[in-house]
């Protein structure tokens, strides 16, 4: 009997705990919200797309069992980070995760004389200065209780050079940056921060730039990958996040965790451009 009971604690990862996930009603964040809820977590979604993040929601609390909620939210608007961190807090008590996955490719062209500021400035503020007003917000409800756990998506533009814009390579650069200085800064609250770097994983907002369906990203992602035998999706990005978020990390702090398959290892950039 013991057995059992402390498999099925096992089961359930983050029972207890209260999650907000920017961006969680597609891709990367919808996948972390699903895997969230599965494993006990009260989670909410918070993204600019309404329809889909009430559906979404509506979707896993039926099949989870555990309530979902969703809430309009513009990152780059200090009032609706506020707000949703606020809300989470009324409807459960507490705030223990935010996932600070919302983020924008902007202009993809790796010239730089072809982006416009007008693009550069709006990549920034949805991918940088949105997950600092997440992390800001949530420190605000976290340091009094004296525990908490702030994660960032970055990604693979953090560790490797060329072949994507200026624009976004800069603001994942700058997130492991936020990362590791707020993990110095808030340690001494219990809080811990990270932040996950992904390889190119199938998105809907991946394949609707490359102009083609998601298996094919996928299938393309593959080609160059350093690790075979093996796909990367938003699954593993989620399972990445989900013992960051867990206490099986509980002394896991201001690391850029690197989910690529070995890619950043190699120079795969310049065998791809000469192929």
């Amino acid at each position: 009997m013991a057995a059992s009971s402390s498999l099925a604690n096992f089961s359930k990862r983050l029972q207890g705990k209260v999650a907000l996930i920017t961006g969680g009603a597609s891709g990367i964040g919808e996948s972390t919200a699903r895997l969230f809820s599965r494993n006990g977590a009260k989670v909410v979604i918070a993204d600019v797309q309404t329809d889909l993040g009430h559906s979404v929601s509506k979707e896993i609390s039926s099949e989870s069992g555990e309530k979902v909620s969703f809430i309009h939210c513009n990152v780059a608007k200090e009032s609706d980070v506020e707000n949703a961190v606020n809300n989470a807090v009324s409807l459960y008590g507490k705030l223990d995760v935010i996932y600070n996955n919302a983020g924008i490719r902007g202009n993809t062209s790796p010239n730089i004389l072809a982006i416009e500021s007008e693009d550069f400035k709006k990549v920034l503020d949805v991918n940088l200065y949105g997950a600092f007003l997440g992390a800001k917000h949530a420190a605000r409800v976290m340091i009094p209780r004296k525990k908490g756990c702030i994660l960032f998506t970055s990604s693979i533009a953090s560790v490797t050079n060329g072949g994507l814009s200026q624009a976004y390579t800069a603001s994942k650069h700058a997130v492991v940056g936020l990362t590791k200085n707020l993990a110095v800064e808030l340690g001494k609250y219990g809080i811990r921060v990270n932040s996950i770097s992904p390889a190119g994983v199938p998105t809907p907002g991946a394949a609707g730039v490359m102009g083609v369906e998601a298996k094919k990203v996928q299938e393309i992602f593959y080609s160059i990958a350093n690790l075979k035998e093996a796909m990367l999706d938003g699954n593993d990005i989620a399972h990445a996040a989900m013992y960051l978020a867990s206490d099986d990390a509980q002394y896991v702090s201001g690391t850029n965790l690197v989910v690529d398959g070995g890619f950043s290892l190699t120079n795969n950039l310049a065998s791809v451009a000469r192929k």
